[in-house]
């Protein structure tokens, strides 16, 4: 049995005085072999030994093994993760839910035909609130993880600043092509009159509305989620109490039920403004609120993810409209009640799919780690648990769809004959499937966790918009509204296929990757030729031979070589395998930034490049050394000791090398090549927000096969005695 001695306490005297013969100080790991014997004072030895055993195992796997995702139990994480995101979620999904029920009673079902129309033009400026938001959490949580302060300033005021401009935007804008724009989301001739009455007073409020929910995102990832979470509900709580006072008190109809809403969303938007002075992690002054373009753009850039998935809404809703407008005018039903139902419909099941999201997304983290630690069997509890919940509420809320739609619908006032017949059908045919939702979207959500950026794209944007969308166009052609209601279940169910295809061949292959580590090891001299303490950073294109540069650069001055030992170091550090590092650091795809919706938080790739950056940092800060690749050029940027090198060459002479030393098949290389540097661009893009063979990034740029790698070291160690020269 394998002891870790520790400053625990131990239950047993004589387990303590055995231990303390074998242990030295600090915890020292002990074998015992225990002697099967009757003695009453060897079975007190022994039962206290491993009474101690127990104990101390907890305290070695909270203290030096890993953090706890990797060893508590998976129900408990989960219920720690899941239940704050599902609350989150459907305190946003109730928030337009409460206004249709009052509006229902209180007006009837034409105002609530209304508010489907308008609904559209909310989601475009939570599209954009949730970008600046998202995109000024990340920016914060990359900048305090490079333990830049001043940067994580800058782009969180940039965000807010960039908010208040486009909502006020927005709102000028609206006011004056609110008629436009309702044409555009299907308004009908009997709608128009409610919808422009609640669609100008939600104008007014868009400011408020924006501002709030982007300062929230940012509250959220300043590591305050109880606070926003108290504002979302607080204006949530207020909008119910409103809501039948204006429309019901104050006879003022969906006009009253849109001052409501505004009036809770500017509670929400006061208490996020008072939360500005009290940041845990930055401190915001007026200068930053100064837009700088280049902060600007990057916020907005690491918040398109967020814009999309939104936008994406906007454009399924907008056709939808249309549609039912069009084929729902031909049939028994008119226009007005399809518009009107099919919105209810599908914020019915928004519900549903909040619940799924928030439970999906709590448990992201724990598929993340321990995949990348290589405990699959991990892995596979949790997306077991997960998908397992998932079918059990959706298939909870199929019964309920199919057996009392009429009584769902009711929730949201009454209606005649043909308004019943349609809302019946409307459920039991739109969401014939919707059991499906119960593996698609765990689905997406878990090859977001394993770092499968194309995968969780595709899934996360195939039912809205490859399936729904066209099977809508398509079926209304043939078969008028019944083929709208029929895309639902035709989307759903194609949408599950592939999830399912794709997740089951995934689990198959769990273990069976073959990344081949091939972490240099550091057999160079230490015989330091230099007087004072230089780093030299070597970026390079795949092929070129910039890596063999780094080592005989190293050779030749007697310093360390840095290249994958870093993998190791940081496998150490996280947790996570060799193997699963070195598949995803330096590697950023063109999908990687559509994986991150305003649940999932700072993604794999980020973290990683966090603690890496603290890594190089740290070594260069102890020694001089060669880093290769790895943005080190930029993370020490600062630094005046640093000599920032990029090594490139003719495509001919990267197909050499790459098939004479790397093993490349001579017809695939090129393409893989260019492949790998694309990767690598995409990733220095991201982190950097410069270009990544741009020669001003570094000192010298140099092609290796202009003058052989040999001299291409003898040249780049010049320059390092020359720089040395210069701090001396």
């Amino acid at each position: 049995m394998g002891v870790i001695a520790t400053g625990d306490e131990l239950y047993c005297h004589w387990g303590r005085t055995f231990l303390a013969i074998f242990c030295q100080k600090g915890p020292s790991p002990v074998a015992i072999k225990l002697v099967s014997s009757g003695n009453k004072l060897t079975k007190l030895v022994r039962n206290g030994i491993l009474d101690c055993a127990k104990k101390l195992e907890g305290g070695r796997k909270m203290n030096n093994e890993e953090n706890i995702l990797g060893y508590e139990k998976i129900g408990k994480l989960i219920r720690k993760f899941s239940i704050p995101c599902i609350i989150s979620l459907l305190v946003n999904s109730l928030y337009n839910i409460v206004d249709q029920i009052f509006i229902g009673w209180g007006v009837g079902y034409l105002g609530n035909g209304a508010t489907n129309v308008v609904f559209p033009l909310t989601m475009v400026c939570l599209a954009f609130s949730l970008m600046f938001g998202d995109g000024a959490s990340a920016y914060l949580s990359l900048k305090l993880g490079e333990k830049k302060k001043d940067e994580a300033s800058k782009g969180v005021a940039n965000g807010i600043s960039l908010c208040v401009i486009i909502s006020i935007l927005l709102c000028v804008g609206t006011l004056i092509f609110l008629p436009q724009l309702l044409n555009v989301f299907g308004c009908t001739d009997v709608l128009r009159e409610y919808a422009l009455s609640y669609g100008y007073v939600i104008a007014i409020g868009l400011p408020f509305t924006m501002i709030g929910t982007t300062l929230n995102s940012i509250i959220r990832a300043d590591g305050a989620p109880k606070y926003a979470m108290t504002s979302m509900v607080s204006g949530a709580i207020l909008n119910v109490i409103l809501d039948p006072i204006f429309i019901f008190v104050f006879k003022m109809g969906v006009q009253g039920a849109a001052i409501a809403t505004v009036i809770s969303q500017i509670l929400t938007f006061i208490i996020n403004v008072l939360y500005i002075k009290k940041f845990k992690t930055i401190t915001l002054t007026r200068q930053e609120f100064k837009i700088n373009v280049g902060v600007a753009k990057k916020v907005s850039t690491l918040g398109i993810s967020s814009f999309i998935t939104q936008m994406s809404f906007v454009v399924l809703v907008a056709v939808e409209n249309n549609l039912l407008s069009k084929y729902g005018s031909q049939s028994k039903f008119g226009s007005e009640i399809p518009i009107t139902v099919l919105g209810i419909v599908m914020k019915i099941s928004q519900i549903l799919n909040s619940i799924i999201i928030g439970l999906a997304a709590g448990a992201q983290p724990i598929i993340g780690y321990n995949y990348g630690a290589k405990k699959y069997d991990r892995v596979k509890q949790t997306l077991k648990t997960v998908l397992g919940i998932s079918v059990i509420i959706s298939t909870i809320a199929f019964i309920l769809f199919q057996t009392i739609p009429d009584k769902l619908i009711s929730i949201f006032g009454s209606g005649d004959e043909l308004y019943m017949e349609f809302a019946c059908l409307g459920f039991r045919t739109f969401l014939m499937l919707c059991i499906c939702n119960g593996v698609q979207i765990p689905s997406g959500i878990f090859f977001q966790a394993i770092g499968k950026s194309v995968k969780s794209a595709a899934l996360s944007l195939s039912r809205q918009i490859l399936f729904l969308i066209p099977a809508m166009l398509i079926l209304s052609n043939f078969f008028g509204i019944t083929g709208i209601l029929a895309a639902g279940p035709v989307a759903d169910g194609l949408a599950f296929i592939i999830a399912a295809t794709l997740l089951v061949l995934e689990v198959k292959h769990f273990g069976k990757e073959n990344v081949k580590s091939e972490a240099l090891v550091d057999d160079t001299s230490t015989d330091n030729q230099l007087n004072k303490q230089i780093v030299i950073t070597i970026s390079r294109e795949y092929g070129s031979g910039g890596r063999y540069i780094g080592r005989l650069i190293a050779d030749k001055l007697g310093i360390k070589l840095y290249d994958k030992e870093f993998i190791t170091k940081l496998a150490q550090e996280t947790g996570l395998s060799e193997e699963y590092i070195e598949s995803k650091e330096q590697k950023r795809d063109v999908l990687s930034g559509l994986n991150n919706g305003y649940y999932f938080g700072i993604d794999n790739a980020d973290e990683l490049f966090i603690k890496e950056a603290e890594l190089i940092t740290k070594t260069a800060e102890e020694e001089s050394c060669v880093i290769i690749g790895r943005c080190s050029d930029f993370i020490l940027k600062d630094k005046e000791n640093v000599l920032k090198v990029f090594v490139y060459s003719d495509m001919e002479d990267k197909i050499k090398r790459a098939t004479e030393f790397y093993g490349m098949d001579k017809q695939k290389a090129e393409k893989e090549i260019k492949r790998i540097d694309k990767l690598r661009a995409n990733h220095y893009k991201h982190y950097t927000d410069k270009e990544w063979a741009n020669h001003s990034n570094y000192d010298i740029c140099i092609n290796s096969d202009t003058l052989g790698v040999e001299k291409a070291a003898d040249l780049i160690c010049q320059m390092v005695k020359d720089k040395e020269a210069i701090l001396a």
